[in-house]
């Protein structure tokens, strides 16, 4: 059985390779739409987080921010304060950073091997600058369906992180919360790193570029993928762009958008494909993790459920949304 495991492998790749030497004009297609995306989404929107977030570990932010939020995030997830840091800025940067967050966290032992799985299940979000840009205004044409989008992809992700409260809850932390204690736990981080600020931030810059350069290499994979299969694949165009959605999330919800079909369907696949995250997300962070034991079942399972609950978040609200 191994044996044949290895042999189609070895028959899907030599078969990819076919596809890039005889359709290389659609491929190198895809290859410029990627870098494209790179350099006027991703690159912009994620390499300032990444440089920044590097640094305000170092200086004990999350230790601060862990002492400020540690009651709501224990209360809301029962969780470690201290992931309080990954919440917020995955919020403001979007996936993948949520990952690399974590990862740091982790790494630096802040947070264990669990809490590290179910962090990670409940903040990977979208870039809110990449929904409110380039999907509501530039893809649907529409700033009321982008900050719907929003909301439901946002509130969707808030219902699988309370539903994934009693999974390995973390320890109550009893202490009151206080600026004074807070801001104390601040300055031991800042003074604790022996590290001198310049190599802060040649070490920052360094590992934000690798990252972002893998990402760069995922996203042009699966980018490859799709034009293969598109090539191959007689589907209806919904079912491709979908489809297209799943495997890479940007070409997926641009194709979505230039669906002839009604403005509610294109929200409702357009908040399923945001909230799924795509293959290209998914192997993005897998690879950001591919040095810890942090498990990635729990977090398909989440982007499962979290595409399930914002669709139906859309299409409930969606009729009143628009009409107010």
């Amino acid at each position: 059985m191994k044996k044949i495991v290895s042999v189609l492998i070895m028959i899907i790749l030599l078969y990819i390779g076919y596809e890039i030497l005889t359709e290389s004009e659609t491929i190198l297609k895809s290859v410029d739409f990627s870098l494209n995306v790179f350099k006027n989404n991703i690159f912009p929107s994620l390499f300032p987080f990444f440089v920044l977030s590097n640094i305000l570990i170092k200086c004990g932010l999350p230790e601060f921010m862990g002492n400020l939020f540690k009651g709501i995030m224990n209360k809301i997830f029962k969780i470690k304060g201290v992931t309080a840091f990954i919440f917020f800025m995955s919020i403001i940067s979007g996936n993948p950073a949520n990952a690399k967050y974590t990862r740091e966290l982790y790494k630096d032992d802040k947070i264990n091997k669990y809490e590290a799985t179910k962090i990670l299940c409940f903040t990977c979000f979208s870039n809110p600058l990449f929904i409110l840009g380039s999907v509501s205004i530039l893809f649907l044409n529409n700033k009321e369906a982008g900050l719907l989008i929003l909301f439901c992809h946002y509130i969707g992700n808030l219902f699988v992180g309370f539903g994934m409260r009693n999974y390995y809850p973390s320890k109550k932390e009893n202490e009151k919360t206080s600026l004074k204690k807070a801001i104390d736990e601040m300055h031991k981080k800042r003074i604790s790193n022996k590290d001198s600020f310049g190599e802060v931030i040649t070490n920052s810059l360094v590992s934000s570029i690798n990252t972002l350069l893998l990402i760069l290499g995922v996203i042009t994979t699966c980018l490859v993928l799709t034009t293969i299969i598109d090539n191959n694949l007689n589907l209806n165009s919904v079912f491709q762009s979908v489809l297209n959605g799943f495997i890479e999330m940007t070409q997926g919800l641009k194709y979505v958008s230039l669906e002839a079909i009604p403005l509610k369907l294109k929200c409702i696949l357009t908040v399923m494909i945001l909230s799924f995250g795509g293959l290209s997300v998914h192997m993005q962070i897998m690879s950001i993790l591919s040095d810890t034991d942090i498990k990635y079942l729990p977090f398909l399972c989440a982007r499962i459920c979290h595409a399930v609950i914002s669709s139906l978040l859309m299409y409930i609200l969606f009729d009143f949304w628009m009409t107010s």
